[in-house]
């Protein structure tokens, strides 16, 4: 019997601070986790899972965590379609509106799948790293996510990607950017981040001069040493080095030569004609998505588009998976396999068995 909530949600005082046992899995997952964003993304889960877990239950939340209450938390959240048809998740109002006051969800309401699985899988972690009885590897758990998935593409519900920025995008986006400071640097950042493999948001703000060498005329290399991949401490079977040649080393010189820059970040903040700190990596979606809108580009923007994108365009422009991904540091060939059907489905020789021999 899965217990409910034993007084007002209303009444009761979330903790400011995380449980110890939850605290102490923070530290371990921060540990564990190299990447800034990963960091925040798990604190924000577990603090999400003690709070939701004192307004529903009254009491604090200690792992090992039960299966039912695993269960419950994947219910409250999860939208499914009832037996009379109606969409229904099993927040109850009360604590819905508890948890948004305490600034430990956005808005009401249910949360997209992906989501809700996010937060399993962080607290998966925080068990295994305990060493203690994990009850998100049960199989009801697994059965209950995965139905919940069927469900929503039944729903007419898919996974939400951001627009590929690709080469026709790009030349749009790098016109609407003139020989100011400001233009010289978002050109070369799009450059940089398109032309060294669609590299991550996060990769272009830790970008550093100590990892760029010259090559020459034709441009420079550039030692990925902050890439997801390289923080989890995975063997990637491509090379850290990635060529940055051409218009992109063009773009890049002459960003380094009007900032001044001789050290330290590559990308900075400016304020005015002056150079400051390195641009977080917020601050890089944000400039893609600004320069999208000066291009009057329709479609959802972001950080990632560059990742697509270079994907979606070294397949139309038939450049092998290898070597896609040597460039990207894809470790899965799924990963990576969605942009590369999509750039290369209007080359498939098999949509084209009605043309005439």
């Amino acid at each position: 019997m899965i217990p409910t909530l034993a007084q007002p949600a209303s009444s009761l005082a979330l903790p400011v601070q995380l449980a110890q046992q939850a605290a102490d899995a923070v530290r371990e997952l921060l540990a564990e986790a190299a990447a800034a964003n990963t960091t925040r993304s798990y604190a924000s889960a577990l603090r999400y899972w003690a709070g939701w877990h004192a307004a529903r239950y009254s009491i604090e939340l200690t792992l090992p965590v039960p299966e039912a209450t695993v269960l419950q938390f994947v219910v409250d959240h999860v939208v499914r379609r009832s037996a009379e048809g109606e969409l229904a998740w099993e927040l109850p109002p009360v604590v819905d509106q508890t948890l948004v006051a305490a600034g430990l969800k956005a808005k009401l309401g249910p949360w997209t799948l992906a989501t809700a699985r996010h937060r399993v899988a962080v607290l998966s972690t925080a068990h295994r790293l305990k060493q203690v009885p994990n009850p998100c590897e049960q199989p009801a758990i697994r059965t209950v996510l995965s139905r919940a998935a069927r469900a929503a593409v039944k729903r007419g519900l898919r996974p939400r990607k951001k627009t590929a920025i690709t080469l026709a995008e790009l030349k749009a986006m790098l016109a609407t950017c003139d020989d100011s400071l400001e233009g010289l640097r978002d050109r070369a950042l799009l450059c940089f981040g398109f032309a060294s493999g669609g590299r991550r948001r996060s990769e272009i703000a830790a970008a550093d001069l100590r990892d760029l060498r010259r090559i020459g005329p034709q441009g420079y290399i550039y030692r990925l040493e902050h890439s997801k991949t390289q923080q989890a401490g995975v063997t990637a079977s491509s090379t850290p080095d990635k060529p940055v040649l051409d218009r992109a080393a063009q773009a890049l010189e002459a960003w380094l030569a009007a900032s001044g820059i001789s050290e330290g970040a590559i990308f900075r903040r400016l304020w005015k004609n002056r150079i400051g700190p390195a641009l977080s990596p917020a601050a890089v979606g944000e400039i893609v998505q600004r320069r999208a809108r000066l291009a009057a580009l329709e479609g959802d923007f972001g950080g990632h588009s560059l990742r697509s994108g270079f994907v979606t365009e070294a397949s139309r422009q038939g450049v092998s998976l290898p070597a896609i991904m040597s460039m990207t540091e894809h470790r899965a060939v799924s990963s990576v396999m969605g942009y590369f059907q999509s750039g290369a489905a209007a080359e498939n020789p098999a949509a084209r068995l009605l043309e005439d021999s």
